[in-house]
């Protein structure tokens, strides 16, 4: 099975470490809107095939699979036309700007017969499983606070007058969809949709977050998500009636400890490989079983949930005129 990428940054060299060790899984193309830049980066993985149009490579019939990993706002338009040319689409969290392009996504997915997920490595890794199976030892949960704080070095930048990236509308980017997302999927992953949601955040002057906390209510208990790309934090809790399960890091856990009431501590074992790794075996093993099924069932509720919060938010970006 060949796969080609879309993007070149850090991502991307993280993806194809992990993609190195799923079986039957060749790197056949690089995308790059310029020569020089393509042929450099696949020079460093031994890959000769390059394109500079999106068109080219979508014909290219050798090449099955494709990881999108460029800005948000292209998400959709590169899923769409890769999966259209009946390609399977592993796309970058968030996979889309908002909801209504997701769900066009998935019903060119339908209409092609290809598989389309989202690369959300966090609930796919071995640790993941720990905190889920283990649940059950808190007793009746009552307050969840997840954190992803995570100062960005572009943040030093944006203060020098130099806007990247990591605060740029335009590209449906800010701190909630860079890395609060990964706390909100990770939250309806493992609870479901809240009744209510709440969020506040610091604004800056492009009209994006630097940080925020979302605020929701569930039947029985609370939950609190935390991000920021203008201050640092990790550690995250799961508190019960019976226990509290503590996590390292909500978008890579690789420590999952329960600290029971009794004072008894129980450290629970991850085995774990490269984190991408498993996210790319579960896509994998999706198109060779060929089910589509539940792929989307979170995501689809991480886009609504994203969506109500940068409503409260008043954060608009360009690609919303689709909404």
């Amino acid at each position: 099975m060949k796969f080609a990428t879309i993007g070149s940054n850090f991502i991307v060299h993280r993806f194809l470490e992990a993609a190195a060790l799923v079986d039957d899984f060749e790197y056949g193309a690089v995308y790059s809107r310029t020569e020089e830049k393509g042929r450099e980066f696949a020079n460093q993985y031994g890959v000769d095939t390059v394109y500079t149009s999106l068109e080219e490579l979508a014909k290219d019939e050798e090449i099955a699979v494709i990881y999108v990993a460029s800005p948000n706002f292209l998400h959709a338009e590169q899923s769409i036309l890769m999966m259209k040319h009946g390609k399977h689409v592993l796309c970058e969290k968030p996979i889309s700007s908002h909801a209504c392009e997701l769900a066009e996504m998935e019903c060119v997915a339908k209409e092609n017969n290809v598989i389309l997920m989202e690369a959300m490595k966090s609930v796919h890794c071995p640790g993941y499983a720990a905190v889920k199976d283990n649940l059950h030892r808190l007793g009746q949960i009552r307050n969840i606070t997840f954190n992803f704080l995570q100062y960005s070095s572009r943040y030093d930048n944006y203060k020098a007058g130099i806007v990247e990236n990591a605060f740029k509308p335009e590209i449906s980017n800010g701190a909630l969809m860079d890395i609060g997302v990964y706390t909100i999927h990770m939250l309806l992953a493992l609870f479901g949709m809240p009744k209510m949601i709440h969020a506040n955040a610091i604004m800056l002057e492009t009209g994006t977050d630097g940080a925020g906390t979302i605020s929701c209510k569930y039947e029985d208990f609370l939950a609190t998500l935390i991000y920021s790309k203008i201050s640092s934090y990790e550690g995250n809790q799961i508190q019960g009636e019976s226990a509290t399960m503590i996590i390292d890091k909500i978008s890579d856990i690789k420590q999952v400890t329960i600290k029971y009431r009794d004072g008894k501590v129980e450290e629970i074992p991850i085995d774990k490989k490269i984190t991408m790794y498993y996210e790319i075996q579960k896509f994998v093993d999706a198109i060779n079983s060929n089910e589509q099924a539940a792929l989307l069932d979170v995501t689809k509720r991480q886009m609504m949930f994203l969506d109500e919060v940068r409503d409260q938010l008043s954060i608009v970006f360009p690609a919303d005129g689709k909404r």
